[in-house]
C-alpha cells in the first residue's frame, strides 16, 4: 500500500530560485530510494484563517512564502529504508552536505509527518 511523507515549510520569498535548486538537488534523492513521486509547491493562494492556518503552523514572516511538500512511496517500507538511508550520519552523498547545497529556510519551523492513505481518487 502506498505511503506519502508530507511537509509544510517557511521560505524567505527572496530565496525562491535558491529553494527551488536546493529541492532538485534533494529531491532526486528520494527518488533514487525508491520514492515514486516529489512534488514541491510553492504557496500562491494560502489564506490566514481565524483559528490556525498553514502560515501560523510554520510561523511564517511576512517577507515568507509558505511551501507544501510530499512524498509519494509506493509502501511503507521503501520509505523507511529510503528515509533511514537519507537520515544515516555515514551519508557521504555531496547532495546532503549542507556546505555545498545549504537549506535556503529554517528547519527548525518545518512542520512533516508520514501518512497512510485512506481515500485515493484519480483519473
Amino acid at each position: 500500500m502506498a505511503y506519502v511523507d508530507g511537509f509544510v515549510i517557511a521560505v524567505p520569498t527572496a530565496n525562491r530560485q535558491q529553494f527551488i535548486d536546493h529541492a532538485t538537488q534533494s529531491d532526486s534523492i528520494f527518488l533514487e530510494m525508491g520514492a515514486l513521486r516529489v512534488l514541491e509547491c510553492w504557496g500562491d493562494d494560502v489564506p490566514q484563517g481565524k483559528t490556525t492556518d498553514f502560515r501560523l503552523a510554520v510561523k511564517a514572516e511576512d517577507n515568507e512564502s509558505v511551501v507544501f511538500s510530499w512524498i509519494e512511496w509506493p509502501d511503507k517500507a521503501t520509505r523507511d529504508a529510503g528515509m533511514a538511508k537519507m537520515m544515516d550520519p555515514n551519508n557521504t552523498d555531496p547532495r546532503m552536505d549542507p556546505e555545498r547545497n545549504p537549506m535556503p529556510f529554517d528547519g527548525k519551523r518545518m512542520i512533516f509527518g508520514g501518512f497512510t492513505p485512506v481515500v485515493n481518487l484519480h483519473k
